[in-house]
C-alpha cells in the first residue's frame, strides 16, 4: 500500500505561515502597504494552492509570492501621481520623512541590483527567516552555496551603501 501524502486545508497554511508572509511584506514595504501585500499574496496563492505539489515547501512557496506582491505595490505606488497643493519653482530638499522613504527605495533598489542567486538568498534568510537548508532547496543548490550567496549578498550591499544609500563606511 502506497502511502499518500495530503495537504493541509488552506485555512491551517494561512494560520501556520501568516505571520512569516506579514514580516516580509513588513520588512519590503513598511506597515502602510503590508497588509495590502498580505491579502494579495494569500489570495494568489488560495488560487495556485490546488496545483502546488503536497511535498512543496510551502512556507518558501508564499514567501516567494509575498516577495513578488510587495514589489509590484512598490512599482504600482511609483506610477501613480502625487497630489500637491502649490507647485515649488525650484526643488528643495526632502522633508525628514521623506528621507526615510527614499532610503527604503533605494535599499530594495540595492537588493534587486543583486544577482539572483543573492538577492533570493538575502531576501530568503534576512526577511523571511528561512534556514539555508531550506534556500538550497528552493535555489536548487546545496546549504554552503546558499550561505555563500547570502554572505556574498550583505557583503556587496554593505560595499554600495555608501555610494547608493549615502551611509558612510565606517556604519557598514
Amino acid at each position: 500500500m502506497v502511502a499518500e501524502t495530503r495537504k493541509k486545508p488552506f485555512e491551517a497554511v494561512v494560520a501556520a505561515h501568516g505571520a512569516t508572509v506579514l514580516r516580509v511584506t513588513r520588512a519590503i514595504l513598511g506597515p502602510n502597504d503590508a497588509d495590502d501585500a498580505w491579502s494579495d499574496t494569500f489570495l494568489a496563492a488560495m488560487a495556485a494552492y490546488p496545483d502546488l505539489p503536497a511535498d512543496a515547501n510551502v512556507e518558501a512557496w508564499l514567501v516567494t509570492i509575498a516577495h513578488r506582491k510587495a514589489i509590484d505595490i512598490i512599482r504600482a505606488a511609483g506610477r501613480r501621481p502625487l497630489a500637491v497643493g502649490d507647485v515649488p519653482d525650484s526643488a528643495s530638499s526632502p522633508a525628514a520623512g521623506e528621507r526615510d522613504v527614499d532610503l527604503n527605495l533605494d535599499l530594495v533598489a540595492a537588493v534587486a541590483g543583486l544577482p539572483d542567486k543573492q538577492r533570493k538568498s538575502v531576501a530568503y534568510h534576512y526577511l523571511a527567516g528561512l534556514r539555508f537548508a531550506q534556500i538550497a532547496e528552493l535555489l536548487g543548490t546545496n546549504e554552503a552555496a546558499a550561505r555563500r550567496a547570502a554572505a556574498d549578498g550583505i557583503a556587496r550591499l554593505r560595499r554600495t551603501a555608501s555610494h547608493t544609500l549615502g551611509v558612510p563606511h565606517d556604519l557598514c
